[in-house]
């Protein structure tokens, strides 16, 4: 595939993340998503970079704000949408929610809620690859504030111990929800960690996706070779609150103004300019996305609600065992 079709592969995706996220924020204020919601908005480049770099078998787990990752991955929109409205035609039947995205045909193991929580199971789906000789790469993402938790260091250094086939990718968009960096951590370079666990440390830019998308294909190709786990400290930052009851006002508006100058969305047009694809294509395919995204909200408006019938089958284990 020639550079100029990847970047317009990019550009859908990233320009659907961003309008899938804005039309959730959306239906959120007008009562339609209940519990929590985690925007993705201004770290898509981080997603479908890192989409980009996997194999169609390959295993994801992401925390709560998994949005972005779904839809990078393969996600229909009209299944995501559907998750969050709480409809029975939602990737986890409406059951799971914001939080609890998951479908395992597109390699997706869950969004996962409980901060760090997830890095020792990612260690554990690494751990049956490496066992069974599948061949499969495990990508764990979590925030920033997620280094500072338990469940990271036992993730780490089993995986490190072990050498297996794992990246852990930190989203570091600069907060651990509302507290910055200079209160949560001695040292800003992340990568240094990894030293501790014996695995490769790396960082890199998260507003471009070719950026990404190098680094990352440079882990899961070390990872799938047999040579161990890395560390990847990916900088990038959130548009939006942590989630959207946060107003955001622990960071001055000429901060944000700074940061949107490096919008993901922004840097991938510069990329497309170079390889002479025009305005006229660019406009075109945010057409077609618009046109994708008012079909899934009109989608998950008309879907039958989620059903307690599936919550016992699919929820709860059976109260009678057959003899």
């Amino acid at each position: 595939m020639s550079l100029r079709d990847e970047l317009i592969g990019y550009y859908q995706k990233v320009v659907e993340i961003r309008r899938f996220e804005e039309e959730a924020a959306r239906a959120y204020a007008q009562g339609k998503i209940g519990g929590f919601l985690h925007l993705y908005i201004g770290q898509e480049a981080v997603a479908v970079g890192a989409a980009a770099a996997l194999e169609p078998d390959d295993y994801v787990m992401q925390t709560y704000r998994d949005h972005g990752i779904a839809l990078a991955l393969g996600m229909t929109p009209d299944a995501a949408m559907a998750e969050l409205f709480g409809k029975d035609t939602g990737c986890s039947r409406g059951l799971g929610g914001s939080m609890h995205f998951f479908d395992p045909d597109i390699g997706l193991l869950g969004g996962w809620a409980i901060v760090g929580g997830h890095l020792a199971v990612a260690a554990g789906t690494a751990f049956k690859s490496k066992y069974t000789g599948d061949g499969r790469v495990t990508l764990c993402f979590f925030g920033d504030g997620a280094t500072n938790i338990g469940g990271f260091h036992e993730g780490m250094s089993l995986a490190g111990l072990w050498k297996l086939p794992v990246v852990f990718i930190c989203e570091n968009n600069q907060y651990a929800m509302g507290t910055p960096l200079s209160r949560t951590t001695a040292t800003p370079d992340f990568a240094v960690k990894a030293e501790g666990y014996g695995m490769v440390g790396d960082t890199c830019d998260g507003h471009d996706v070719l950026t990404v998308k190098k680094h990352l294909q440079e882990a899961v190709d070390r990872a799938r070779r047999g040579e161990g786990p890395t560390f990847l400290d990916i900088k990038t930052y959130r548009f939006r609150g942590h989630s959207m009851s946060d107003p955001g006002k622990y960071r001055t508006k000429e901060e944000l103004e700074e940061r949107k100058k490096k919008d993901p969305i922004m840097v991938l047009r510069e990329h497309m300019r170079t390889e002479g694809i025009s305005d006229e294509e660019i406009d075109a395919i945010e057409e077609a996305v618009e046109e994708r995204i008012e079909a899934c909200v009109k989608f998950a408006n008309e879907s039958e609600p989620a059903r307690e019938d599936v919550m016992h089958s699919v929820v709860y284990a059976p109260t009678e065992v057959e003899q």
